[in-house]
């Protein structure tokens, strides 16, 4: 490319039509927010079940598949990360959102873990699902994500207002509302931005 003919107005027009290209690049595919909110449906429905039909001592042992989904995200993201040429800002945002909010839910469980008191636990985590819903949407400008972390902060509040047994349904409508129907139509939006 030659240089002297590059005028500080190209220069201008280039730099503005990378930013655009940046701003209309739209990375997120919505994979994890489905496997996660299919994956934490399952479980708050499959505890909730096991509950009630008291089959089992320890019902909440359906969360530890939890574990294989940690696991899997690693080495999604992982491969994911090398096909990347170019992290976005937004991006980076985004996964230290993420990683706030994993260290805040292993932080709340390890505190609940430890206390006596337990009523009002699926508003608590509810509550802390939201927000990184809601900020993913605030910078990602997607829509569905804000309404599903709206949706997460009121059916936390919903949460203190009914029995403790009922928290796990809420939770399951938290995952439809906040991650598998977002998670969709990220998909989408990925798959149309893709063609």
């Amino acid at each position: 490319m030659q240089t002297e003919n590059f005028s500080p107005k190209d220069s201008l027009l280039l730099i503005d039509s990378m930013i655009n290209q940046a701003k209309n690049r739209f990375s997120e595919n919505g994979f994890l927010y489905l496997l996660w909110g299919w994956l934490v449906l399952f479980c708050a429905l499959g505890q909730f079940i096991l509950e009630q039909l008291q089959l089992f001592k320890h019902p909440e042992m359906i969360w530890m598949s939890t574990w294989l989904a940690i696991i899997f995200q690693i080495f999604y993201l992982r491969r994911e990360n090398k096909k990347e040429v170019v992290k976005t800002y937004s991006e980076n945002i985004i996964n230290y959102i993420w990683v706030s909010f994993g260290i805040c839910m292993l932080l709340l469980a390890v505190i609940l873990g430890r206390s006596e008191g337990g009523a009002n636990v699926y508003s608590l985590f509810l509550m802390l699902y939201g927000i990184p819903i809601f900020l993913s949407g605030v910078v990602m400008q997607f829509k569905p994500l804000k309404i599903g972390g709206i949706c997460c902060w009121a059916l936390a509040v919903t949460g203190a207002f009914i029995p403790s047994k009922y928290g796990l349904l809420l939770l399951a409508a938290a995952m439809v509302m906040a991650w598998i129907l977002p998670g969709y139509q990220l998909r989408k939006k990925f798959k149309n931005q893709n063609k």
